[in-house]
C-alpha cells in the first residue's frame, strides 16, 4: 500500500535529519512526484465541529469561511507536520474549493483546498482532503427520503443515488484540487437510534437490494441477518469508492479513520485489507493491534494521539515502543480558526496547558505532539 509524505522542509534540523524519504510517488505532477515519508507525522485542524450558542455540533456552512491557506500551511509548518489532513467537503455538506460538483463553503474567502495543497506541496508536505462518508447535512437536507434526518451521526443509507453523488464529488475533488489523497471518515450505517423509529423505505429497498431476501415484515432485521446487511453495505460503498478513486487517480491515497476497529460490520472488511493506510481513531491501543491484524500487506497503520479526551500524548510517546509509529491527531480551532500559535506550544510545559476550558486537553497533547514532530525533548 502506498503512504504519503514528503519530507517537511523547515523542520528543527534534528528532526530532518532522522528522516529518510522513500521513493514511491503518490501522485504524478508537472514539479514531480512527492516523496512518501518513512514515518507519518499528520494532523488536522478539525473543521467538521464548531461550538455555536454552548453547544456542539457540525460547524454551520461557511464557518471559518475566511481562513487563511498560508496561516494554516503555516501552522502545520511549525507544528512539525509532514502530512496535512484538511477538507474537501466537511460533514455540512460544503466544499472547500471552488468551482466543484459541491457548492463551496457560503462566503469562501479563498480556494482554500487548491491552495493548501499548492503551499503545502511547496513546504515538502503531502495534503490530504477529507470525506464523511456516513454523514452529510447537505445531501440529507436535499434528499429527505433518503436520509434519517440530519443529525449529527451516521444518517446516510449506501444507496445507489447516495453513491453516485459521493463518489462523483471525490473524483472531482481529486481532477481539480490535486490533493494526494483523502481520509473517509465515517464509513457506518445509519445508528441504531435512527432506526428505531423504523428503517426508511430506501434503506428497506437497499436492504433487499444487497441480500437478496425480503426485508422482514416485522420491519427490524435482527441478529445476523441484520449484521449481513451492514457488512455488505459497507463493502457496497468501499467498493464504488475504491472503483472512482482507482479510475480518476490510483496513486491517490485511500485513507479510512475509524473510532472502532472492533465493530463487528467492518470484521475482516476488504475494505481493511485494500485502504492504503488504516487509522485507529481511539486512543484504545487494543483497537490499533485489531486493525493491524486485519489490514492488508500494503495498509499502512496510524495511530491517533490527540482529539478524544482519553488521549495523553506526552504518555504515549514516552514509550519507546510507540514513537517508530505513524501518527495523528486532530483538533478543533479556535474562533480564528487556529490552535494556538505554535511558539505558545513550545515556550511553557505541557503540563501547563490545563486551563482553557473545553481546548485544554488538545492543547496539553498538541503541546506534546509538537516536541516529538519537531524532534526536540518532550
Amino acid at each position: 500500500m502506498i503512504t504519503r509524505r514528503a519530507f517537511l522542509k523547515g523542520l528543527a534540523v534534528a528532526a530532518a535529519a532522522t528522516e529518510t524519504a522513500a521513493t514511491l510517488s503518490v501522485s504524478a505532477r508537472a514539479a514531480g512526484p512527492m516523496a512518501i515519508p518513512k514515518q507519518i507525522k499528520a494532523f488536522c485542524i478539525d473543521f467538521n465541529w464548531a461550538r455555536v450558542n454552548n453547544s456542539s455540533g457540525f460547524a454551520p456552512p461557511g464557518h471559518w469561511a475566511d481562513a487563511s491557506p498560508e496561516e494554516h500551511v503555516g501552522w502545520y509548518e511549525g507544528l512539525g507536520a509532514n502530512v496535512i489532513q484538511t477538507f474537501a467537503v466537511s460533514c455540512n455538506g460544503y466544499a472547500w474549493y471552488r468551482h466543484g460538483f459541491v457548492p463551496p463553503q457560503p462566503g469562501l474567502k479563498h480556494d482554500f483546498l487548491s491552495d493548501m495543497v499548492r503551499l503545502g506541496h511547496k513546504k515538502g508536505m503531502l495534503v490530504m482532503g477529507y470525506f464523511c462518508v456516513g454523514a452529510n447535512s447537505k445531501w440529507g437536507k436535499d434528499h429527505p427520503s433518503l436520509s434519517y434526518g440530519t443529525p449529527c451521526t451516521p444518517h446516510i443509507p449506501f444507496t445507489d443515488s447516495y453513491l453516485d453523488y459521493l463518489c462523483s464529488s471525490m473524483q472531482d475533488a481529486i481532477r481539480k484540487t490535486n490533493l494526494d489523497g483523502f481520509m473517509i471518515d465515517w464509513v457506518w450505517n445509519p445508528s441504531e437510534e435512527l432506526r428505531k423509529r423504523g428503517w426508511i423505505p430506501a434503506e428497506q429497498k437497499l436492504f433487499t437490494q444487497l441480500t437478496g431476501a425480503p426485508f422482514p415484515k416485522n420491519g427490524r432485521p435482527a441478529g445476523e441477518e441484520k449484521l449481513e446487511y451492514d457488512r455488505k453495505a459497507i463493502n457496497h460503498c468501499w467498493a464504488r469508492i475504491k472503483e472512482s478513486r482507482d479510475s480518476v487517480n490510483p496513486k491517490c491515497v485511500l485513507w479510512l479513520t475509524a473510532n472502532n476497529m472492533a465493530d463487528p460490520s467492518i470484521h475482516d472488511s476488504p475494505m481493511l485489507q485494500q485502504v492504503d493506510w488504516a487509522m485507529n481513531e481511539s486512543p484504545d491501543m487494543q483497537l490499533y493491534r485489531i486493525g493491524k491484524q486485519m489490514a492488508g500487506p500494503r495498509t499502512r497503520m496510524i495511530q491517533n494521539v490527540v482529539g478524544w479526551p482519553g488521549h495523553n500524548t506526552e504518555k504515549f510517546l514516552r514509550d519507546p515502543a510507540n514513537r517508530t509509529l505513524d501518527l495523528y491527531g486532530f483538533a478543533m480551532p479556535r474562533a480564528n480558526s487556529l490552535p494556538l500559535p505554535i511558539k505558545t506550544y513550545l515556550s511553557k510545559p505541557v503540563e501547563s496547558f490545563t486551563r482553557e476550558g473545553i481546548f485544554s486537553t488538545n492543547d496539553r497533547n498538541i503541546a506534546a505532539l509538537a516536541r516529538f514532530y519537531r524532534g526536540l525533548p518532550l
